[in-house]
């Protein structure tokens, strides 16, 4: 007869597919809680230590690291030689290896001590899934619930062989994984540095999405499951499906809104800000951010740093504005049924409730041809690494614009520009090539709003000539990283001019 081992650790589906596999000829082995299951549910039921002729033992760390069990999975049964070697030692083969592994990424996910998700780490799991995708020629191997139901027509019709090698590649793709999330926690728990020699990586499927950024291009969300949370962990309460691009803008949202004090209001549009304010509101905050630019802020995404409320949703869905999408960390239920049932795009807005970020650091990765670059994520840096530069000194309204500025323009495409009030942004000039067309830009946008206003720069200026742009357009305050060569003379010039500059040490390119 045919033999099946089965040990899971999820159990669902399980005692279908035994059912299944025991109604078609299939001996059944297990061992431990899976047996139990089994016997429980009425079937018959060999233990794998009857098998093995050896009990389990060091807490079950050791049951199936056996040559009767490795061997009736690694025989080829086509090769005489290996039939042979199983005759000569009295071991049968293994037909159908289904086995799900010990949970180290909830255990991880949990908060568990260092002991306990040692104790999660599954040995023998792996073991024989790898065992039985090499000899897939051979065995089935099954990693996942989901893909019972096609075991069960596939054994019922005779055409176990078609799944071998498909489910082989996810067997290795399945211990991969959970290798990555093991080797990474270890790293992370005894301090190791990131960008080592090998990097692993791994992601779970979140989202399969229409397409990528172009209807051409295939694409998916992935999610870290050992990252700080945020996009991809977020909750949708209504709307269409997200998008490649609506998860690209709302994550740009996302990272500028939390950098910005609790209560504030963002609005991106092609991954760029064009609106970002505080407000005693949320209602305010929101009116204050889409006055900075009421075009782009058509069609944008919002995110709110904060519970969203009624009277903010109200503002929100007013007459004239048309949102993607919309982000909080949460909502009044009113708020909810206000915003699916606006007239006109209510229904279709992607409104997403995303979990408060838990942590900072990692790494951000981006592809480039042949691999893939990886960096440590950008932040902000201590203001009392801050310097005045000038003779004149900010006054108490240009430092709040400042600060303000400087939360901004690390999220705008470089060279970036932004001009901002205390209360929020006010002009922005992003991805141009040369700074001062940016400054150019910033000054066009912020119109009359540019008086008094605050100027900061993701990166140092080359020439003073964007300085003298700034204070012809009423610009009194600048802050920049420096470091050009050129920063005496640019210092020089605020000081001609009468503008208070800080300098901060660090650069904030977003390419």
């Amino acid at each position: 007869m045919p033999r099946a081992l089965l040990s899971v650790t999820d159990k669902t589906g399980l005692t279908e597919l035994a059912q299944a596999l025991a109604a078609n000829g299939y001996t059944l082995l297990s061992t431990g809680g899976t047996a139990r299951t089994l016997r429980e549910a009425g079937l018959a039921v060999t233990d794998v230590s009857e098998v093995t002729g050896f009990p389990e033992i060091m807490d079950g760390r050791v049951k199936t690291l056996h040559p009767n069990i490795h061997g009736g999975l690694l025989a080829d049964r086509s090769n005489p030689a290996h039939q042979a070697a199983l005759a000569e030692h009295g071991i049968e083969n293994i037909e159908i290896l289904v086995v799900n592994l010990y949970e180290f990424e909830k255990t991880v996910q949990g908060g568990a001590d260092l002991a306990t998700v040692i104790e999660n780490i599954d040995i023998g799991g792996p073991a024989m899934l790898r065992a039985a995708a090499k000899n897939h020629g051979s065995v089935l191997v099954v990693t996942n619930p989901a893909q019972y139901a096609d075991v069960v027509k596939a054994v019922a019709e005779g055409t176990v062989a078609d799944l071998r090698a498909p489910y082989a590649a996810l067997a290795f793709a399945h211990t991969a994984a959970y290798d990555a999330l093991i080797s990474r926690y270890l790293r992370q728990a005894t301090g190791q540095e990131e960008l080592g020699e090998t990097l692993t990586v791994t992601g779970r499927r979140q989202l399969a999405l229409r397409y990528g950024e172009n209807p051409h291009q295939a694409a998916a969300l992935y999610a870290d499951p050992l990252g700080a949370p945020g996009i991809a962990q977020a909750v949708q309460h209504s709307g269409k499906e997200l998008s490649y691009n609506n998860i690209l803008d709302a994550d740009a949202a996302w990272g500028l809104v939390m950098d910005l004090p609790a209560g504030s209001m963002a609005i991106i549009k092609h991954g760029n800000p064009c609106g970002a304010a505080t407000g005693a509101t949320g209602a305010e905050a929101y009116d204050r951010a889409r006055a900075s630019d009421p075009i782009s802020a058509f069609g944008g995404i919002a995110a709110y740093h904060g519970h969203l409320d009624v009277a903010t949703a109200k503002a929100m869905t007013a007459k004239g504005n048309f949102l993607e999408v919309i982000l909080a960390l949460g909502y009044e239920d009113e708020a909810l049924d206000l915003i699916a049932n606006r007239s006109g795009w209510g229904a279709d807005v992607r409104v997403l409730t995303v979990p408060a970020p838990s942590a900072t650091g990692g790494l951000s990765l981006r592809t480039v041809s042949g691999g893939f670059l990886a960096q440590s994520t950008d932040t902000k840096g201590e203001e009392a690494d801050w310097r005045v530069a000038t003779d004149r000194r900010p006054t108490q309204a240009e430092w709040e614009a400042l600060r303000m500025a400087w939360r901004i323009v690390p999220h705008v495409k470089s060279n970036g520009i932004v001009i901002a009030g205390p209360e929020g942004l006010r002009g922005v000039g992003a991805g141009q090539m040369n700074r001062v067309q940016s400054v150019r830009l910033s000054i066009e946008q912020a119109g009359e709003g540019t008086h008094g206003a605050a100027l900061a720069s993701d990166a140092f200026f080359p020439f003073p000539d964007s300085i003298e742009t700034a204070h012809a357009a009423g610009v009194t305050a600048v802050i920049q990283p420096g470091g050009s060569k050129k920063d005496g003379d640019v210092i020089a010039k605020a000081n001609e001019l009468g503008i208070a500059m800080i300098l901060t040490g660090r650069r904030h390119f977003r390419h």
